[in-house]
Protein backbone atom coordinates (compact mmCIF):
# COMPACT_ATOMS: atom_id res chain seq x y z
CA UNK A 1 0.00 0.00 0.00
CA UNK A 2 1.41 3.41 -0.88
CA UNK A 3 1.55 6.47 1.35
CA UNK A 4 -1.52 8.08 -0.20
CA UNK A 5 -3.60 4.96 0.43
CA UNK A 6 -2.68 4.83 4.12
CA UNK A 7 -3.17 8.59 4.46
CA UNK A 8 -6.61 8.41 2.79
CA UNK A 9 -7.72 5.58 5.08
CA UNK A 10 -6.64 7.44 8.20
CA UNK A 11 -8.21 10.68 6.96
CA UNK A 12 -11.50 8.81 6.51
CA UNK A 13 -11.27 7.56 10.10
CA UNK A 14 -10.04 10.75 11.70
CA UNK A 15 -11.79 13.46 9.73
CA UNK A 16 -10.10 16.81 9.19
CA UNK A 17 -10.11 18.94 12.34
CA UNK A 18 -6.92 20.98 12.70
CA UNK A 19 -8.29 23.45 15.25
CA UNK A 20 -6.36 24.28 18.42
CA UNK A 21 -8.51 21.80 20.35
CA UNK A 22 -8.09 19.02 17.79
CA UNK A 23 -7.70 16.35 20.49
CA UNK A 24 -11.16 16.98 21.88
CA UNK A 25 -12.62 16.75 18.38
CA UNK A 26 -11.28 13.23 17.82
CA UNK A 27 -13.67 10.77 19.45
CA UNK A 28 -12.68 7.50 21.10
CA UNK A 29 -14.26 5.47 18.30
CA UNK A 30 -11.95 7.07 15.73
CA UNK A 31 -8.91 6.49 17.91
CA UNK A 32 -9.92 2.86 18.44
CA UNK A 33 -10.24 2.30 14.68
CA UNK A 34 -6.75 3.78 14.23
CA UNK A 35 -5.39 1.47 16.97
CA UNK A 36 -7.05 -1.45 15.15
CA UNK A 37 -5.31 -0.49 11.89
CA UNK A 38 -1.97 -0.21 13.69
CA UNK A 39 -2.60 -3.62 15.32
CA UNK A 40 -3.31 -5.23 11.95
CA UNK A 41 -0.09 -3.79 10.53
CA UNK A 42 1.91 -5.01 13.52
CA UNK A 43 0.39 -8.48 13.23
CA UNK A 44 1.65 -8.69 9.66
CA UNK A 45 5.18 -7.65 10.59
CA UNK A 46 5.92 -8.86 14.11
CA UNK A 47 6.03 -12.55 14.94
CA UNK A 48 3.71 -13.55 17.77
CA UNK A 49 1.97 -16.65 19.04
CA UNK A 50 -1.15 -17.29 21.04
CA UNK A 51 -3.51 -14.98 22.85
CA UNK A 52 -0.76 -13.52 25.04
CA UNK A 53 1.24 -12.59 21.96
CA UNK A 54 -1.81 -10.93 20.43
CA UNK A 55 -2.41 -8.98 23.66
CA UNK A 56 1.19 -7.74 23.55
CA UNK A 57 0.77 -6.62 19.92
CA UNK A 58 -2.36 -4.69 20.95
CA UNK A 59 -0.49 -3.09 23.87
CA UNK A 60 2.26 -1.95 21.49
CA UNK A 61 -0.35 -0.46 19.14
CA UNK A 62 -2.11 1.35 22.00
CA UNK A 63 1.15 2.77 23.39
CA UNK A 64 2.24 3.95 19.95
CA UNK A 65 -1.12 5.63 19.29
CA UNK A 66 -1.16 7.29 22.72
CA UNK A 67 2.39 8.55 22.32
CA UNK A 68 1.65 9.90 18.85
CA UNK A 69 -1.61 11.47 20.03
CA UNK A 70 0.19 13.24 22.87
CA UNK A 71 3.11 14.51 20.78
CA UNK A 72 1.23 15.63 17.66
CA UNK A 73 0.62 19.34 17.19
CA UNK A 74 -2.48 18.87 15.02
CA UNK A 75 -4.74 16.14 13.75
CA UNK A 76 -2.93 16.23 10.41
CA UNK A 77 0.39 15.81 12.23
CA UNK A 78 -1.08 12.88 14.23
CA UNK A 79 -2.33 11.14 11.09
CA UNK A 80 0.88 11.89 9.19
CA UNK A 81 3.08 10.38 11.91
CA UNK A 82 0.98 7.22 12.08
CA UNK A 83 0.83 6.95 8.28
CA UNK A 84 4.59 7.29 7.94
CA UNK A 85 5.25 4.66 10.59
CA UNK A 86 2.78 2.21 9.04
CA UNK A 87 4.25 2.85 5.60
CA UNK A 88 7.79 2.28 6.86
CA UNK A 89 6.68 -1.05 8.31
CA UNK A 90 4.97 -2.03 5.06
CA UNK A 91 8.06 -1.19 3.00
CA UNK A 92 10.60 -2.76 5.39
CA UNK A 93 11.11 -6.43 4.53
CA UNK A 94 10.39 -8.78 7.37
CA UNK A 95 13.38 -10.93 8.20
CA UNK A 96 12.34 -14.03 10.18
CA UNK A 97 15.94 -14.70 11.24
CA UNK A 98 16.36 -11.18 12.63
CA UNK A 99 16.37 -11.07 16.41
CA UNK A 100 14.22 -7.93 16.54
CA UNK A 101 11.08 -8.31 18.57
CA UNK A 102 9.26 -11.54 19.09
CA UNK A 103 6.15 -11.70 21.22
CA UNK A 104 5.53 -15.15 22.58
CA UNK A 105 2.63 -16.91 24.28
CA UNK A 106 3.83 -15.92 27.75
CA UNK A 107 3.79 -12.25 26.84
CA UNK A 108 7.53 -11.82 27.03
CA UNK A 109 9.10 -9.52 24.50
CA UNK A 110 12.62 -10.11 23.31
CA UNK A 111 14.07 -6.92 21.86
CA UNK A 112 16.88 -6.24 19.45
CA UNK A 113 20.16 -5.63 21.25
CA UNK A 114 20.96 -2.70 18.95
CA UNK A 115 18.83 -0.20 20.89
CA UNK A 116 20.08 3.28 20.05
CA UNK A 117 20.09 4.11 23.75
CA UNK A 118 17.31 6.67 23.63
CA UNK A 119 15.66 5.11 26.68
CA UNK A 120 12.52 4.34 24.72
CA UNK A 121 11.35 0.85 25.60
CA UNK A 122 9.22 0.79 22.45
CA UNK A 123 12.27 0.60 20.16
CA UNK A 124 11.28 -2.39 18.17
CA UNK A 125 10.95 -2.14 14.44
CA UNK A 126 8.74 0.86 15.11
CA UNK A 127 11.67 3.18 15.94
CA UNK A 128 9.33 5.47 17.82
Amino acid sequence: MDMSGIWDQLQDIGGDADAADWRTGLDEDSRQRIVNKITETLKRHLPFSGEEGLREIKKIAIRFEEKTFASAISQSDYLRKISLKMLSMETTPRNPTDNSTQVNAVGNTSQNTHDPGNGDSMYIQLNI
